[in-house]
């Protein structure tokens, strides 16, 4: 789901992003549900420019070039190496063929890698035992071990943490209810490999899949991938875990009185409390034991005496949604989203006898809420300073992070006019993060100026540079600033005023 993480990006991504499965709904905070945040929904704008993939074979001489120059002497960068606007290649042009995990995709209008986003495919942080996001998903896993058994004693959920990010767009969108206009599909906003295939954006594109093979209670954690702004909350690769749980008649009646005489299915007409085909007696038996789950998890992470508060909101694929915030040191936080799942998706995946509910989290916003971690680029740390905080003996240890010496940043602004179409702020953002890496910590837009008789529209931009481990220097900057400054001119078409 998508959840506060990618705060709002991120949902039942998990059903739902990022700190953002489908539940996140736009973070790097949460998962799946966040990616749909109706607030977030504007003008659909096309994000990658077809007249630079028709300049390509141009563009990369030059950027390589370029990058060749910029990169030299710091190749020792541990975090954010080098900027490498040649990592534009893996944008291939129409006709060219991007191999993926072993699998060859050919690629077409709608393909948007980046060298930079493909390196990230198959790190599995989550996977890696004793860093911060495997400790979070070890002790979500934990608890629903311990706490919920199955009639002959093994684990009620199953748990598919290793399932290919690599997924069709069917599986990501249509599967889950999202309309084909609806503006989560939006190239600006996603990883497509091309019109049929795509990085993940939630983990809950994995869920119809799960269903349809007869599966009623399980987990899934991966890495998802999203276009998005660029500052300490969120980065274009993040983790969710979202859970999916399915009733019969029995599962959810069972020791109600008189509930063997209770239906689960009604036709009757939708509101704000209910769907159109549960009756209300099983609406609220599937929401309490939603509510109550969620609140025995994060009791588990978080520790008792935790206020917890419940927001209404939406989400495609579940009905009625909500969203979990806690109150901790004193502030209230998002955590993850969660509802009583869409019939019509159950129904098509062949358990039209059930009724469930789904929820989905963002690993990286647990993980910095509990561990205070400043800043997500930290996850993607190969430091030892950073990792060795991690190395616990058991995963329920309290860890608070010790942060490494702040090197100073270096801070650059850049504007140009906008072209007079087919400009979005995520490629920029895009180009910045491929061109600068981990270098860059944040950009923000400063300014927006129209002119009076043109009509034009210039941005200004402030890209921050800080290096996690070691001091940049002006020059080095320079060198990286100039080539996200010329790649702005080549491939999105702006005209500078630097």
């Amino acid at each position: 789901m998508v959840t506060a993480e990618q705060d709002k990006h991120t949902g039942l991504a998990i059903l739902f992003s990022t700190v953002a499965a489908p539940f996140c709904i736009p973070i790097s905070s949460a998962p799946g549900f966040h990616f749909f945040w109706i607030g977030e929904f504007v003008k659909e704008v096309s994000t990658m420019v077809c007249s630079a993939l028709r300049r390509v074979a141009h563009v990369r001489v030059y950027l390589v070039r370029k990058a060749s120059g910029v990169s030299r002497g710091h190749q020792h960068q541990a975090l954010g190496s080098r900027p490498a606007a040649s990592e534009f290649a893996a944008r291939g042009a129409p006709g060219s063929v991007v191999e993926l995990l072993g699998k060859p995709y050919p690629q077409d209008d709608y393909s948007n890698l980046s060298q930079k986003v493909l390196s990230r495919v198959g790190r599995n942080l989550h996977n890696q035992q004793h860093h911060p996001l495997w400790l979070i998903k070890e002790r979500v896993k934990e608890h629903f071990y311990k706490q919920y058994v199955g009639r002959f004693g093994t684990p009620l959920f199953s748990v598919y943490d290793d399932l290919s990010p690599v997924v069709t767009t069917w599986q990501n969108f249509d599967s889950l209810l999202i309309p084909a206009g609806h503006p989560s599909r939006k190239k600006g906003d996603n990883y497509y490999l091309n019109r049929t295939h795509m990085l993940r954006a939630h983990t809950s594109a994995h869920q119809w899949d799960l269903l349809h093979a007869g599966l009623d209670a399980f987990l899934v954690v991966g890495d998802v991938y999203r276009r998005d702004q660029i500052d300490s909350q969120h980065y274009p690769v993040f983790h969710q875990l979202e859970a999916v749980r399915l009733f019969s008649k029995h599962e959810l009646f069972a020791g109600i009185k008189n509930g063997e005489s209770l239906q689960l299915f009604e036709q009757s007409s939708r509101s704000a409390h209910k769907q159109e085909t549960h009756t209300m007696e099983a609406m609220k038996l599937v929401e309490f034991d939603l509510k109550q789950t969620l609140t025995r998890l994060v009791t588990h992470l978080f520790g008792d005496g935790l206020d917890i508060r419940w927001v209404d909101c939406y989400f495609p694929f579940t009905h009625p949604s909500f969203e979990m915030e806690i109150n901790f040191h004193g502030e209230w936080l998002e955590v993850l989203g969660c509802g009583v799942m869409e019939q019509q998706l159950v129904n098509s995946a062949g358990a039209q006898d059930r009724v469930g509910w789904a929820f989905g989290l963002g690993l990286e916003r647990l993980a910095m809420i509990l561990y205070d971690i400043p800043d997500i680029r930290l996850f993607w740390s190969e430091d030892e300073r950073f990792l060795k905080q991690f190395l616990v003996s058991d995963i329920n240890q309290k860890v608070k992070f010790q942060p490494l010496s702040k090197y100073p940043a270096v801070i650059n602004d850049i504007s140009f006019w906008l072209p007079s179409e087919n400009y979005s702020e995520n490629d920029f953002y895009d180009l910045v993060r491929t061109i600068g890496g981990d270098l860059v910590e944040k950009v923000d837009l400063i300014d927006k100026f129209e002119h009076p008789k043109t009509h034009r529209t210039s941005h200004c931009y402030r890209i921050t540079y800080r290096h996690m481990e070691r001091t940049l220097s002006q020059s080095e900057v320079r060198h990286i600033h100039q080539a996200v400054q010329e790649a702005a001119v080549q491939l999105l078409g702006v005209e500078g005023r630097f």
